[in-house]
């Protein structure tokens, strides 16, 4: 959501890279040690991927998921840099900040490694990471938490309801699989474009981030109608007629209006900076009025 457009992900990135300058102490931009590293063999990335789930075990607001990072990324290092100077010079370049979406990270951990069996300079190395940092962190934000997670939530919680108890095995197995596909398939795309998949991003990135933002948006719609469940029960006598305010008042103007205007209402009181449990509260309290009073 912080990145929806391409002002705010240029201010992110500009942030990003200047917390990773002032977190630098590298005195040198070259390894010692100039021939090609090892080859990377499939196991190999599919071992950093797997310790890529570690990116936030030592998550800390001075570096952020920098020592997560570095865990994900040791044993291929090792394997390229033989040189202990060498080694070292790349450790000290990856503990510098770092920041960004850790369902996607393997991606750029692909592109890095690429770089670093390379020997590229290790100024280019940290533009190339500090450059995808601000993008992958929009992409993942719009792809799972605003797309991904409400449909599988969705899908769950309808069996769920229905007093299955598929419904949490079936999200849990929706969510996952694209997540730990994206995970490992994108390791290796990286580690085999390398250099090469930074322009790609630079071209997609907010093509993509605006179309995931807006079928995300529109699940959310389809869920506000779906689960969000109010309606007046109060019933107007006028002369000898009745009027049900639910059925000949609202519905008629627009089915599920009384769940939207709610949900618009809540949507302004978190905007406002109110706490989530007097929110709750404030729903619970109503609730509880307006069926006392035989409104709701």
């Amino acid at each position: 959501m912080a990145f929806n457009s391409e002002a705010a992900m240029s201010a992110k990135a500009k942030r990003m890279l200047n917390k990773a300058q002032e977190s630098s102490k590298l005195d040198v931009d070259e390894y010692q040690d100039q021939s090609p590293g090892e080859v990377l063999s499939r196991d190999d990335i599919n071992r950093m991927a797997v310790r890529s789930l570690a990116l936030q075990a030592s998550f800390n607001y001075e570096r952020m998921q920098a020592a997560g990072w570095l865990y994900g990324l040791n044993p291929a290092l090792r394997k390229i840099h033989k040189n202990d100077t060498d080694m070292s010079r790349s450790m000290q370049l990856h503990m510098e900040f770092f920041n960004t979406h850790p369902f996607l990270v393997s991606f750029i951990m692909g592109v890095v490694l690429a770089m670093e069996r390379s020997k590229e300079r290790l100024s280019v190395i940290r533009a190339i990471k500090v450059a995808m940092m601000g993008p992958l962190g929009g992409i993942g934000d719009a792809l799972f938490w605003l797309t991904l997670l409400p449909i599988c939530a969705a899908l769950g919680v309808s069996l769920a309801m229905e007093g299955s108890v598929l419904g949490p095995i079936l999200f849990l197995v929706l969510f996952n699989a694209v997540h730990f596909g994206l995970r490992f398939g994108l390791a290796h795309y990286g580690y085999n474009a390398g250099s090469r998949a930074i322009s790609a991003l630079k071209e997609h990135t907010q093509k993509f981030s605006h179309a995931a933002t807006i079928v995300g948006l529109t699940v959310v719609g389809g869920l506000i109608a779906t689960f969000v469940r109010l309606q007046m029960t109060a019933v107007v006598e006028v002369g000898k007629a009745s009027i049900s305010l639910q059925e000949d008042l609202f519905d008629p103007i627009m089915p599920k209006l009384l769940p939207l205007a709610f949900t618009m209402m809540i949507f302004y009181f978190v905007k406002k900076g109110v706490s989530p449990l007097k929110i709750i509260g404030g729903i619970v309290t109503m609730g509880l009025a307006g069926s006392y009073f035989g409104v709701l």
